[in-house]
């Protein structure tokens, strides 16, 4: 037999498949990971197909043979393969590329070593009570054999809080014959976590019925893509595990996608509670050695149930029966790294072709997702009401100009610093959002109008600095990380009039813990979730009521489930609302109906204060109505007009380079080239409404200077050829920049 390997090296040279003899007498499957002769040194490949004899009658003893191995088992499902194949072809890259995207980075390398432990077990036929009454002189050894009885092998470090130091009189059991001592693979557990004891289904709401009604059969034929839209505290995920308990009656697995880390622990909780051992976690905040142990888990059936972040829709599921996307319209389901892909498509992808059902699910679908359920690319599946019949929250906006002219400076306004006076001295917890981090957000010359800048990035600085801290604290990019000390005096004219303006969740922090001192809060942002576990730890310590106030980023605006809240502050509602994007109004509405679902989930009326610059604002009217139709209707109009997507398709070549003038020229030959294609395409050049190349948004990130050429394209089968010449452009190595295709991408910065 001879193998074709794609070798994991992504360079052009090598982006085809190679001939390798398989070694007489030994099976080398599909999708098998093996080391190989390439040249002079030895590599790793994927095997991607097997032929009888050497293509193009190559003459066998031409070619050099497979070295070994590398797992018990082949790394990469047949459907998974054929996934990478498909991106590939999409992105126009190396398929080693799209394969590095089907398997932990650290068990590429070799950088994780499986974990072994002793374990001990009883011999067959040994009778254990009789076998310890025979050592009556060598209690220990009775006290093991006792422990030994059930016939369960038994890890020797879980025997030692039992027995002191059992090695010896294990290894005396082993040499008369009554025992085995042997290593066995144990797995990393995720996150420290320990199973939970197992809970039973509640009934099901009417809604929720009728939701899974809609969808189980469908689930049983393996067929089907749904959006599931239900208000925040419906009863979604509940729905979610129904799902999940069928497909594993099945014999088929499911994947569950969650868009944040910060929403993983309290989603694994869930489904380890309902599921056990059965439920696996893939997020990028594990340990290598937890990624590679649980990705093991999976693919060597162990785990059936998959929850995780974007990534983990590459997860390998056998027999794969249902993929859940919860929170669907979030923007982290797009990956911003090369080769870019969409989870949301990769997902339907993969349910094609696996025979599973997807269901897309959001208390706020995105515009795109909820216009393809009512063109009927999706079914639509609503569930109106909340669980128990508990009403929606009452949501009240507060017109921080009014506060203003009253003379309040604060960051609070009144009715919010009342209410949360009156939710901390009754127990309950209240939660505040800003999406915004650090302490100030820029720092500015009042005499000159000096903004202070990253040397690396073209944007400006924010202000760190810890509650209640005596020092300055520190400025931050918060693209690259890059810090500096906060002048004194202006670099541009020598003024000592440096100012701070614009508030982050540190300000808030502070400004909570001097109205009410003594207050324990809880912040979330990525300045405090850096650290292993930080995320569960911090939702366990306001889940277990040792902090009253939880302020955060996006991070606590969707998905959590804490039945003590009663108070949401959306401190300043206006932040996304002003962002130069023509998806800011669909972010800002999206955020605000998100973080108010938060307040009264259990028996407690919950209530929402939001402070905004601008209450007329539509966006913010429907959000405080919490009328998703209304917003969506408005929305749509407003796209149709104004000719956005849906209705038209957003696509640039981004270049990036250290060199301002090569990343320009750049982007001006690629404009050129497009320019000509359209030239002689005249169908084509008709459904284009804009081609321009100019600066990026950000004309500098990291060092890099960025150029792009947008274009803007009517959504039709015919702009096919046109974005494959784009992927095709953006996949063209050129050492001096890099260059990107995307098609409406998550953000136009």
């Amino acid at each position: 037999m001879v193998a074709q390997v794609i070798v994991d090296v992504v360079h052009t040279n090598v982006a085809h498949p190679f001939s390798y003899l398989v070694p007489e007498g030994e099976s080398v499957p599909v999708g098998a990971r093996v080391s190989v002769p390439l040249g002079r040194r030895r590599v790793d490949g994927i095997v991607v197909e097997l032929l009888e004899a050497p293509p193009d009658g190559l003459p066998p003893e031409k070619l050099r043979s497979i070295g070994a191995m590398l797992d018990d088992c082949p790394a990469l499902l047949p459907p998974l393969l054929d996934l990478a194949r498909e991106l590939a072809a999409q992105a126009h890259c190396p398929l080693a590329e799209t394969l590095r995207l089907m398997l932990p980075a650290a068990m590429r390398t070799g950088r994780v070593k499986r974990k072994k432990a002793l374990y001990a077990r009883l011999m067959p036929g040994v009778d254990a009570e009789a076998a310890a009454q025979a050592q009556r002189r060598a209690p220990k050894r009775a006290t093991l054999l006792r422990l030994l009885a059930g016939g369960a092998p038994r890890a020797v470090k879980e025997l030692e809080p039992l027995v002191h130091q059992p090695r010896e009189a294990l290894n005396a059991l082993e040499a008369a014959g009554l025992i085995a001592l042997e290593e066995r693979e144990v797995f990393r557990a995720p996150e420290g976590e320990v199973d939970a004891a197992l809970t039973q289904p509640p009934e099901w709401t009417p809604d929720q019925r009728e939701a899974l009604d809609a969808m189980l059969p469908a689930l049983r034929r393996g067929e089907g893509a749904f959006l599931l839209h239900g208000v925040t505290g419906s009863g979604k995920t509940e729905v979610y595990l129904a799902m999940v308990a069928e497909a594993l009656r099945a014999g088929r697995g499911a994947i569950i996608l969650v868009p944040e880390i910060a929403l993983t622990p309290q989603m694994v909780r869930w489904f380890r509670a309902r599921f056990g051992p059965e439920t696996a976690v893939l997020h990028s905040r594990l340990t290598d050695g937890q990624r590679c142990d649980e990705w093991r888990r999976i693919r060597l059936g162990y785990a059936r149930v998959v929850v995780g972040a974007r990534s983990a829709v590459f997860a390998p599921v056998e027999n794969l029966g249902l993929i859940v996307i919860d929170e669907e319209h979030e923007q982290t389901y797009l990956s911003d790294k090369h080769p870019r892909y969409d989870a949301r498509r990769v997902a339907m992808s993969r349910c094609a072709r696996e025979g599973a059902t997807l269901v897309l699910s959001s208390a706020t679908p995105s515009i795109l997702s909820f216009a393809m359920a009512r063109r009927g690319d999706y079914t639509l599946v609503e569930m109106p009401r909340r669980v128990r019949g508990l009403p929606l929250p009452e949501v009240t906006v507060v017109d921080m100009r009014r506060e203003l002219e009253a003379g309040n400076r604060s960051i609070f306004s009144q009715l919010l610093i009342e209410r949360l006076g009156e939710c901390l001295r009754e127990g309950r917890q209240a939660m505040l959002f800003l999406n915004r981090r650090g302490y100030n957000t820029f720092v500015s010359c009042r005499s000159c109008g000096y903004v202070v800048k990253c040397e690396r990035c073209d944007l400006s600085m924010t202000l760190h600095r810890e509650p209640g801290g005596e020092e300055p604290g520190k400025l931050r990019c918060h693209m690259c990380g890059a810090e500096r000390t906060p002048p004194t005096t202006c670099p541009e004219c020598g003024s000592r009039y440096i100012r701070y303006f614009g508030s982050g969740t540190q300000r808030v922090e502070e400004e909570v813990r001097r109205l009410f001192p003594g207050v324990e809060t809880v912040r979330m942002d990525i300045d405090t979730t850096r650290g292993r576990d930080a995320h569960a730890k911090l939702l366990d310590r306001f889940g277990r009521g040792e902090a009253q106030v939880l302020i955060g980023t996006q991070m606590i605006a969707k998905g959590l489930d804490f039945p003590r809240v009663t108070l949401v502050g959306v401190v300043a509602a206006d932040m996304t609302l002003n962002l130069p994007d023509y998806r800011a109004p669909e972010r800002t509405f999206q955020l605000i109906t998100q973080v108010a679902g938060r307040a009264g989930r259990a028996g407690l009326p919950g209530e929402v204060i939001v402070q905004t610059y601008k209450p007329e604002d539509p966006c913010i009217r429907a959000a405080a109505a919490q009328d998703y139709r209304a917003f969506f209707e408005r929305e749509f109009s407003r796209r149709r007009a104004g000719l956005y997507p849906p209705f038209t398709l957003l696509a640039r070549l981004l270049v990036e380079s250290p060199e301002e003038e090569t990343a320009r020229q750049t982007a001006e030959r690629l404009y050129d080239v497009v320019r000509t294609y359209l030239l002689s395409h005249p169908a084509q050049k008709k459904r284009t409404l804009m081609l321009r190349a100019d600066e990026a948004p950000v004309k500098r990130i990291r060092g890099q200077f960025r150029y792009h050429v947008l274009m803007k394209l009517f959504d039709h089968p015919d702009a096919s050829p046109l974005l494959a010449l784009l992927a095709e452009l953006a996949g063209v190595e050129d050492g001096a920049c890099t260059i990107y295709c995307e098609v409406n991408p998550a953000t136009m910065m």
